[in-house]
C-alpha cells in the first residue's frame, strides 16, 4: 500500500508532454486519464517540458536524495517505466542523457550504475593533467595540511557563504615516481564536512572524491575549470622543487553536486616539465 501511495506522489510530480511532442505515445488515453492522477495543467502554462526531462529530473532527485549511492546498481529501464508510468523508450533516453553528464554508467550485460569516483574508471576523471611521454599517470598524494579556518572573501563568494564563515582547508601535494607535480590547496564548506581530519585524510587509501563521497555523502558531479600561468611563489617553488618566479600552470576549480550547489573550490598549481593539461572536446 505503502508503495502504491508513493507512485501517485510521483506521478503527480510528471507533466504529460505536448500532444504534438514525439513523446505523445506515452500519454494514456482519455478513459485512462480520467482515473490517473497526473495534474493537468492550465492552459497558461502549455509550455511543457519534455516527458524524458521530467524522468531525467526524478531520477537525479533520487540520486541526490540517496535512494542509490555511489555504484550502486539502478533498477532496469523496464522497472523504472512501470514505476513513473511512461515508455522504456522515455527511461532510456533521461538514462543516456544522465550517463553522457557522468551521473550514470551504462555496463553492457551487467546494467547501470550510479557514476562513483571510487570506481577505477572514474577515479581520475577531473584530473586532466598527462605525461609527455604518453605513460599511465599514477600520482601518489601526500597531506600537508588541513583545518579549519575563515573563508577568504573569493572563496566565501564562489561557495555562496557569509563572509567570515568557517571552511576546511586541505593542502596536499600529488608526486609521480617521487617528483612533485601537482600543490593542491582546497576549500571545503565546514557545515558539509564536519570531522575531516589530516588524520583521517592520511589514513584514506584512495582519491579523495571517493572519500567525499562515501564519507560525507558530497559526490562531486561536475567543476569548472579556469587556467593560466603564472609564476611560482616562494612557497609554491619550494614545494614544487623549483625555483622561484618559474612559470606553473594555475587550474583554478569550483565543482558542484547535484542541484548545481558549488561544494569545493580549488587552486591546483602544476609542473609542466614533463606534463600537459589534456582536455578532449567533442
Amino acid at each position: 500500500m505503502a508503495g502504491s501511495a508513493q507512485l501517485i506522489r510521483r506521478q503527480k510530480r510528471l507533466r504529460p508532454e505536448h500532444p504534438s511532442g514525439s513523446g505523445a505515445a506515452d500519454i494514456p488515453p482519455p478513459a485512462a486519464v480520467a482515473r490517473s492522477s497526473v495534474v493537468q495543467l492550465p492552459t497558461a502554462q502549455a509550455a511543457f517540458s519534455p516527458l524524458y526531462l521530467q524522468i531525467k529530473r526524478l531520477i537525479t532527485e533520487d540520486l541526490r536524495a540517496g535512494l542509490w549511492k555511489p555504484g550502486d546498481m539502478i533498477p532496469s529501464e523496464a522497472q523504472l517505466a512501470a514505476r513513473h508510468g511512461v515508455s522504456q523508450g522515455t527511461v532510456r533516453r533521461a538514462i543516456e542523457e544522465l550517463s553522457d553528464e557522468n551521473l550514470l554508467v551504462r555496463e553492457q550485460g551487467r546494467g547501470t550504475f550510479v557514476a562513483s569516483h571510487l570506481s577505477a574508471r572514474s577515479q581520475f576523471r577531473f584530473l586532466r593533467l598527462r605525461r609527455d611521454d604518453q605513460l599511465s599517470l599514477a600520482p601518489t598524494s601526500r597531506i600537508l595540511d588541513c583545518r579549519r579556518t575563515k573563508a577568504p572573501p573569493d572563496v566565501a563568494q564562489h561557495l555562496g557563504l557569509e563572509s567570515g564563515e568557517m571552511v576546511v582547508f586541505v593542502r596536499r601535494l600529488l608526486s609521480v615516481n617521487d617528483k612533485p607535480v601537482v600543490l593542491d590547496d582546497i576549500w571545503l564548506p565546514d557545515g558539509r564536512f564536519k570531522g575531516l581530519t589530516a588524520e583521517r585524510l592520511r589514513a584514506y587509501n584512495g582519491p579523495l572524491y571517493g572519500l567525499f563521497e562515501s564519507d560525507f555523502g558530497t559526490p562531486m558531479i561536475r567543476a569548472v575549470e579556469h587556467l593560466k600561468a603564472v609564476s611560482a611563489s616562494a612557497e609554491v617553488a619550494k614545494r614544487l622543487q623549483v625555483r622561484t618566479a618559474t612559470p606553473v600552470l594555475l587550474v583554478e576549480r569550483l565543482s558542484y553536486t547535484y542541484q548545481h550547489v558549488p561544494v569545493e573550490v580549488r587552486k591546483g598549481y602544476s609542473t609542466t616539465r614533463e606534463f600537459h593539461y589534456f582536455n578532449e572536446l567533442s
